[in-house]
């Protein structure tokens, strides 16, 4: 009989760090960290606030980084800064490519709209430079119409570069002698990360720039640093031995209410609020910092976080991080009746879908942590491999397992190398709105051609006394609003709000162009108040009828809009309200992929919408021509 073949021993590699000695509560904290940010991506509306678990990855983050520089530093008097790099890539590489390959097949192999993009999307994700290229892309966090793969990789990449910057920036902070005067100066750095981040957010408008900036959403990351500053500082919190023992005494409660701050923040704070962006996300890095100061300081709160199920989840809280967010859109994209009537991030997806995804995302997660994470973590990708190529001279069943490891390393290659060579330059939605640009530029260059032609002087039939003003999903509408109205006036714009309605209308007002009805149609890309719709009824004025279209968008505020615009529609006889939303539910498949905009049979749905408003119109009619009734023209 032949004894068992057994792997050679293999070394530990040198670049490899011995294992950190573990804090209490962190693991524990992780797990509730990534529960928070699954649940508000799978059902925002069950956590509107959940986002805040990245803001606690953060302040962890900061924390541990400099806790292990510091520790390095008091051995050595130096920080090994090639090898603190070289840690920080098997930590995080490993787990990001077959994350990035995995997923880049499957969307090759779905098709459509998830594929737009997806080449800077993975070129971000190589260079941990998310974030800047979806800012220097204008892509928005918040934007549920493009189904963008790896969004949730802008936080990897805020990390990255803090982790590239801040080694060397510690070392000129240690040159300081006062250990009071490096927690206040990192301190200050955190201060000013979240001041700027309040002076660059501009209210009402998308605030992704500050979201994924590093520059204004590293208040966390500098917050745990300067915990860790002031815990290495012999441990003490304070030179003043009284207010040391009741904070001693009071640490386990201190920290229960932060902890309890932090949950308050996940169901209150909004997504695009001013109140989150100007205050709120740094009182989360604050409370985060207080929690983990409870945590690790040796009381019962910090093994009190550590349960089994949490501590669990914060042990795979990177693999899950990683592939949540891939998988829900996937799942989204091949199996849409699954995502109920809601979106991505506006409101809860459909309880089917969360479940496939959330049931998906733990499943590669754990495979990553078993079978990547521990083994890059404990011997090195070198090492690592030289096991490999020892357990393939073991038995045939581990040589089969390995060939047909290999084989689909090599289908996912290639259907990655497919996906980024066959993916579309725009989505669906976008081709609609094309569509209806052309019909819009056409129009105006018919318009033109008739003004130059002297020997026509007849009045245009029907829509000549429509004045429509909208959004994308109105521009997607215009060769089917030209057709119903012929003559119609048509402005509309991609990512155009209710708040630029005023502005417009008044300037068509002052050059005597805006006529008898005016059509709105406005409410897709953000909410609305009284006090814009008061200023767009001001600009018509008495003597005009207004139709407001309402919305049908897979996001937070769509229902708030419709309920404004049925109300303001109800309370004057000049108003009326074009229900496409309605309308078009029904009939959402004849949309494009991201379900708000509509193709040819949706843009007849929409102008057939706006064609029964002004037929009630027709009870209440303006002074002045009344051709806008005859429709059969």
């Amino acid at each position: 009989m032949n004894p068992r073949r057994r792997s050679p021993t293999v070394a530990r590699p040198e670049s490899v760090a011995p294992a950190p000695k573990r804090l209490a509560g962190l693991d524990g904290l992780r797990g509730i960290a990534v529960t928070l940010v699954v649940v508000y991506h799978f059902f925002p509306a069950a956590l509107p606030g959940g986002f805040v678990g990245v803001d606690v990855f953060f302040v962890i983050s900061g924390f541990l980084i400099t806790r292990l520089l510091l520790a390095e530093h008091r051995r050595t008097g130096r920080f090994a800064l090639g090898r603190f790099w070289q840690r920080r890539a098997l930590r995080l590489v490993p787990p990001l490519i077959p994350l990035v390959l995995v997923a880049c097949t499957a969307a090759w192999l779905i098709g459509g709209d998830v594929l737009v993009g997806l080449g800077w999307q993975v070129l971000g994700a190589a260079t941990f430079g998310y974030n800047w290229v979806s800012i220097a892309g204008s892509t928005s966090y918040f934007d549920t119409a493009q189904p963008e793969l790896f969004r949730n990789l802008w936080s990897l990449a805020v990390e990255e570069q803090f982790y590239l910057v801040w080694p060397v920036a510690l070392l000129a902070v240690l040159l300081i002698r006062s250990p009071r005067l490096r927690v206040a100066l990192v301190g200050g750095l955190a201060v000013a990360a979240g001041l700027w981040m309040g002076v660059l957010y501009h209210p009402g408008s998308d605030p992704t720039r500050v979201y994924y900036g590093s520059d204004t959403h590293s208040f966390g990351l500098f917050a745990g640093a300067a915990l860790a500053l002031l815990l290495a500082a012999g441990g003490r919190e304070t030179e003043l031995p009284r207010l040391r023992a009741v904070l001693g005494r009071s640490r386990p409660w201190l920290g229960l209410a932060a902890f309890a701050g932090l949950l308050a923040a996940a169901w209150a704070l909004p997504a695009t609020g001013a109140v989150t962006y100007r205050g709120g996300l740094v009182a989360v890095g604050l409370l985060s910092a207080i929690v983990i100061w409870a945590a690790v300081r040796g009381d019962r709160f910090g093994p009190s976080l550590d349960v089994a199920p949490l501590r669990y989840l914060g042990e795979r809280s990177y693999g899950i991080y990683l592939w949540h967010w891939p998988v829900l859109v996937l799942v989204r994209v091949a199996w849409p009746a699954a995502g109920g009537a809601d979106g991505l991030a506006g409101a809860p997806v459909g309880l089917a879908a969360g479940i496939l995804a959330g049931a998906l995302t733990l499943i590669a997660a754990a495979t990553s942590y078993r079978w990547l994470e521990r083994p890059v973590r404990a011997y090195g990708v070198p090492a690592g491999i030289r096991r490999l190529e020892a357990a393939a001279a073991g038995s045939i069943s581990r040589r089969v397992l390995l060939s047909l490891g290999a084989v689909a390393v090599l289908l996912v290659v290639g259907g990655t190398t497919s996906a980024l060579v066959t993916a579309p330059g725009e989505t669906s939605a976008q081709q609609e709105i094309d569509r209806g640009q052309r019909a819009v530029e056409a129009a105006a260059a018919a318009v033109a051609a008739r003004r130059a032609d002297a020997s026509s002087h007849r009045p245009l039939p029907g829509g000549s006394m429509i004045t429509a003003i909208g959004d994308s999903v109105m521009l997607a509408s215009a060769p089917e609003l030209q057709s119903s109205f012929p003559g119609i006036s048509i402005d509309a714009a991609v990512n155009r709000g209710m708040r630029s309605a005023p502005g417009i209308l008044a300037a068509l007002d002052q050059a005597g162009t805006l006529r008898s009805v005016v059509v709105v149609g406005l409410g897709t890309n953000g909410p609305i108040d009284e006090d814009e719709l008061a200023a767009i009824r001001s600009v018509v004025g008495p003597h005009r009828q207004l139709i407001m279209v309402n919305a049908f968008a897979e996001r937070d505020w769509t229902s708030g809009v419709n309920a404004a615009l049925a109300d303001f529609s109800a309370r004057y006889p000049l108003v009326e309200l074009a229900n496409w939303h309605d309308a078009i539910a029904p009939r959402s498949d004849v949309l494009a992929e991201d379900n708000i905009h509509p193709g040819p049979t949706g843009g007849q749905i929409y102008a057939d919408t706006i064609s029964s408003a002004i037929q009630l119109l027709g009870t209440h009619p303006p002074r002045g021509p009344l051709d806008v009734y005859r429709l059969d023209e």
